[in-house]
């Protein structure tokens, strides 16, 4: 057998092995409803109004001397409008200037928050894109007369979580996130997955203030730029309860273990600290509302928290981000397909 031979049999493998894995995939993610439990409504346009406030929070920890400091962003609150047709899914969110107006308070925090989360028939994918930039201490015994505030400290982070939902035939994510579908019935699912995160925060001074009175508080480390890389692996269960037919409360809870590498750097030039530690995640979603074959009045809130070991010996950094939502929508019947 010459060379030609060879190299035309291993092509035809690897597009035999490709195909195969296609269809296992595929397999793997088709889902066929019941249709006792969920209506599917993915044919239909399914136009909604929102209002929504996305968020995020910094915190830092000493479990010994059993002290935190916390820091906020001072976030605004948007209306918006969206619609979701068979996979494509847009929502356009604009600030509400006359509502947003406790900059003189809280300071200003300029950010963009670029979360996506993906509600697929067997799978939900998150993904966390953003940058905020100002901060208040929000610790209230720590602020006598008035809020500390840090326009200098911002933080960048990006993240993905996927889980699998095994019992995608009666229990459907989507009905109360992106009101695509009708859950007639109760039913829950267990979820399992992975996620890999990474933050970072800084300031021109050090994030643990100085006037904090608190001695030995994360062992006086005075560092002002900290980053943590994280990967986990999670599990949890999701249920929807409805109750006569249309109003429904969903639920789910997932918790993550792993590992991740922290670092701690300095303004004074001494030597960065770095260590790897253990990693701790939880996702929380929570939706309520009412449900029905035309229309959706809901809430919907999402909250992750990852929880990462740092270098210091019994401390550890928080980073947490969401979003809170209430939605109305109607779904159109199609005569036909738009495409």
């Amino acid at each position: 057998m010459n060379i030609r031979c060879v190299v035309l049999l291993l092509v035809l493998s690897m597009f035999v092995s490709a195909a195969t894995a296609q269809q296992r995939w595929k397999k793997l993610l088709q889902t066929e409803n019941d249709s006792a439990y969920i209506e599917d409504h993915t044919e239909d346009l399914t136009v909604r109004i929102y209002g929504s406030r996305k968020y995020t929070y910094y915190d830092i920890v000493d479990k010994r001397l059993k002290e935190e400091v916390l820091y906020r962003p001072n976030t605004s609150n948007n209306l918006g409008f969206g619609f979701n047709y068979k996979f494509i899914g847009v929502n356009l969110g604009f600030k509400l200037p006359f509502i947003n107006n406790d900059d003189d308070k809280y300071g200003k925090t300029k950010y963009l928050d670029l979360q996506a989360h993906m509600y697929l028939r067997k799978l939900v994918v998150d993904f966390y894109g953003q940058y905020y930039k100002g901060y208040f201490l929000a610790n209230r015994r720590f602020n006598s007369e008035a809020l500390t505030l840090r326009p200098d400290m911002y933080n960048t982070d990006l993240g993905l979580n996927v889980q699998y939902i095994f019992n995608d035939e009666k229990f459907s994510y989507r009905a109360a996130y992106l009101q695509n579908d009708y859950q007639k019935k109760s039913a829950g699912s267990l979820i399992v997955g992975g996620e890999v995160f990474a933050w970072k925060m800084k300031g021109d001074s050090a994030l643990i203030p100085s006037n904090l009175g608190v001695e030995g508080f994360f062992d006086n480390e005075p560092f002002n730029r900290t980053s943590s890389v994280s990967i986990a692996a999670n599990i949890g269960y999701a249920y929807t309860l409805v109750i006569k037919k249309h109003f429904f409360i969903t639920a789910s809870l997932t918790g993550s273990a792993g590992v991740n590498r922290t670092s701690l750097n300095y303004l004074d030039g001494r030597k960065k600290r770095s260590e790897f530690g253990w990693q701790l995640n939880n996702t929380v979603r929570l939706s309520a509302g009412y449900n029905s074959s035309k229309y959706f009045i809901g809430v919907h809130y999402v909250d992750l928290v990852t929880r990462s070991e740092s270098p210091v010996n019994r401390t550890y950094q928080t980073f947490g981000t969401g979003n809170l939502r209430f939605s109305v929508a109607k779904r159109f019947k199609l005569k036909k397909p738009l495409f």
